[in-house]
């Protein structure tokens, strides 16, 4: 008998018929002997639905002083969503409780709309789990050391599944979506796109942070501290498919690099359009110049990707980065206004028509020429890089935007990732 955390996405628990099909296949999981907790998020298009209702009633969204009000707002949809779940097992003949996050309790800083999980009182849970329940626990949300209700930001159901199976030490943390598991890259740009049955946390957490939209990034990071084994795989198969097979499908997401996983130098095409590069021309040439310029950037609490300086010239130089495209306009504005006059650089220049294109794979670390093959596959093409980022086992280039599935299309094709066997 197994502990498993099985967590379902919004279009998973899209409607009554949707949340029945899911009591079923978490009965079918229980019966067969396993201690189930699961973690259901909103109902699609709740919380937009819900936060839009907010919008109508104080547009001005930037003042802090609502965010609290909106983390109540936003947590109901989770708890809607985990009380029709029970409802929906009770009426299967399956025993099971709901839980909210403040219930549990699962604990969180106060950065309201953002907070992170400091720890799980898991106690209750595995007291209902002993008596032979199936716990559904809210995702999305916690409470802070005073009382107030927070919530983790978009795609935190993901990570409040691997906290509670990191906390509770399950054999296995199931994320149920509307896709069944990793792929080489989007099959929406690419058909050939494969289905990858392994991929490594670290590619994985490339991928996610490169703009695979499969799993949450923080999830992904919280499942490779804690060394929770997880798995992607597909709510939409039948309910009542073999639980072996079910147990094998999608894919999984392991430390184990195992000689298969070596063989493939390039494991995904990753990419983002939510780019915009910013650039700061004419800057001097001198000590504690990217502090001035991203040290502003970051007490505006906007994030910054992709860095490059070039080589100064008569004691100038340019100074670009990326941000999300969201934060093009009041990262150009922070610049102009603030840290321009101080520097005394010529200009600043935004463009919001970037995009990224990133090669991922653990077998990266021993072949050489692989970020050689990537350059050469987009010379041929036409395309002209604007920007490279690199790590250990990612190599990221910075485009026009109009290319991106063009170059997608290409590096998938160059390094074999449609013929390799998934």
């Amino acid at each position: 008998m197994a502990l498993i955390v099985h967590k379902y996405g919004g279009t998973s628990m899209g409607s009554t018929e949707r949340i029945r099909n899911v009591a079923k296949r978490v009965a079918k999981w229980a019966r067969a002997g396993h201690q189930m907790v699961v973690v259901p998020s909103a109902m699609s298009g709740e919380t937009n639905r819900l936060l839009g209702l907010a919008k109508e009633l104080a547009p001005s969204k930037a003042d802090s002083a609502y965010h609290r009000e909106l983390d109540m707002l936003a947590a109901t949809g989770e708890q809607a969503s985990s009380a029709l779940l029970a409802i929906a097992l009770q009426a299967e003949g399956m025993a099971s409780v709901s839980y909210a996050g403040w219930q549990v309790p699962i604990r969180t800083d106060s950065s309201y709309t953002k907070a992170r999980i400091e720890s799980i009182d898991d106690a209750k849970v595995r007291a209902d789990l002993a008596a032979g329940k199936v716990v559904i626990v809210t995702g999305f949300q916690g409470m802070d050391e005073v009382g107030n209700i927070t919530t983790l930001g978009r795609g935190g159901s993901d990570t409040s599944a691997v906290a509670v199976a990191a906390a509770m030490k399950a054999d296995e943390c199931l994320i149920y979506t509307d896709v069944d598991g990793v792929y080489t890259t989007d099959p929406r740009v690419v058909p050939e796109a494969r289905r990858l049955s392994t991929v490594s946390f670290e590619e994985m957490l490339e991928m996610a942070s490169m703009g695979s939209k499969v799993l949450q990034i923080r999830s992904v990071e919280f499942a490779g501290k804690y060394r929770v084994p997880l798995r992607v795989l597909s709510s939409f198969t039948p309910w009542d498919i073999d639980l072996t097979e079910e147990a094998a499908s999608g894919t999984l997401i392991t430390f184990e690099e195992d000689d298969k996983m070596e063989q493939a130098i390039v494991s995904g095409i990753a990419f983002n359009r939510d780019e915009a590069k910013i650039s700061v021309l004419g800057v001097p040439d001198k000590p504690g110049i990217a502090y001035q310029i991203l040290g502003a950037v970051a007490a505006a609490n906007i994030e910054v990707d992709v860095i490059i300086q070039n080589v100064s010239k008569d004691g100038k130089t340019d100074f670009s980065f990326t941000v999300h495209r969201n934060d093009h306009t009041r990262t150009v504005e922070l610049l102009k206004d603030k840290v321009l006059p101080a520097l005394g650089a010529a200009e600043v220049v935004g463009d919001p028509k970037i995009c990224k294109v990133s090669i991922v794979g653990i077998g990266m670390r021993s072949h050489v020429g692989v970020a050689s093959t990537m350059f050469r596959v987009l010379s041929e093409e036409g395309i002209n890089i604007q920007m490279i980022s690199t790590s250990e086992i990612k190599t990221s280039v910075v485009l026009d935007e109009k290319y991106m599935e063009l170059a997608v299309r290409a590096l998938h094709k160059a390094f074999g990732l449609d013929q390799q066997a998934a």
